[in-house]
């Protein structure tokens, strides 16, 4: 005859009785190491050839330009593509979140910067521009402590015209039956965008006070200074 078998845990499959609740397993990080952070890498390294190929021949060149424009549109796709395998995979890490948008205003800041040296763009839209996103990647870095502030639709839309304003104006415009108008296009484009980077930078800023007055530690140093009032004020009562 067979001796009784001591009954099992409901919780797990072969647990010791008496032995208490399995242990949760522990949450892995995600490696930095992985094709979200390749992707934004290669974005970055990107940059210094886009700006060379569009500022030869003082941006004379229609096939320099042309392959400035590829080095472009390479980039700014894996721009869409890091975030999206970040998201799905669960490839989230913290060099990834400095990186991707260092990596973007670098793309960007470049494209703007040589164009107005060649003379497409105006000096003073680029540096509106270089302005709004410095100052807003410095908010980002002051406003840390109280909490990460997501990127709204806003700046979505500002990215994507800017984006395509830039390719516009990449593009060799003389080459086409309308050219002048093409670039006037263009250019009505850059304004626009312009205009959506500066409201959205205003509306940052607001949600960035907003985020630093309502914050859990703003909460927590507010409720330490009222109760250190509190006590000062009963001892002179006393």
């Amino acid at each position: 005859m067979t001796a009784p078998q001591p009954a099992q845990s409901a919780d797990r499959p072969g647990a010791v009785p008496g032995a208490g609740p399995a242990a949760p397993s522990p949450v892995i990080a995600p490696s930095a190491w992985n094709i979200a952070n390749y992707l934004t890498v290669l974005r970055l390294a990107l940059v210094p050839f886009f700006g060379g190929l569009l500022l030869v021949g003082s941006g004379h060149s229609a096939t320099y330009r042309l392959a400035a424009l590829s080095v472009f549109v390479v980039a700014t796709i894996t721009d869409g593509l890091d975030g999206e395998f970040a998201r799905r995979k669960g490839l989230v890490t913290d060099f990834g979140r400095i990186s991707d948008p260092i990596a973007d205003k670098a793309l960007i800041g470049t494209a703007l910067v040589g164009l107005s040296l060649i003379g497409e763009v105006p000096w003073w839209v680029t540096v509106l521009i270089l302005v709004r996103e410095v100052g807003v990647t410095i908010m980002r870095f002051l406003i840390i402590r109280h909490g990460v502030m997501p990127a709204g639709r806003g700046g979505k839309v500002k990215t994507f015209l800017q984006s395509l304003a830039v390719a516009g104006l990449v593009f060799p415009w003389w080459i086409l039956p309308m050219a002048e108008l093409s670039r006037s296009a263009a250019l009505t484009l850059l304004y626009a965008a312009t205009a959506v980077t500066v409201a959205t930078g205003l509306d940052y800023a607001v949600k960035a006070q907003r985020l630093k007055r309502t914050s859990a530690r703003t909460m927590a140093k507010k409720a330490a200074r009222r109760e250190a009032r509190d006590i000062r004020r009963d001892a002179r009562e006393r």
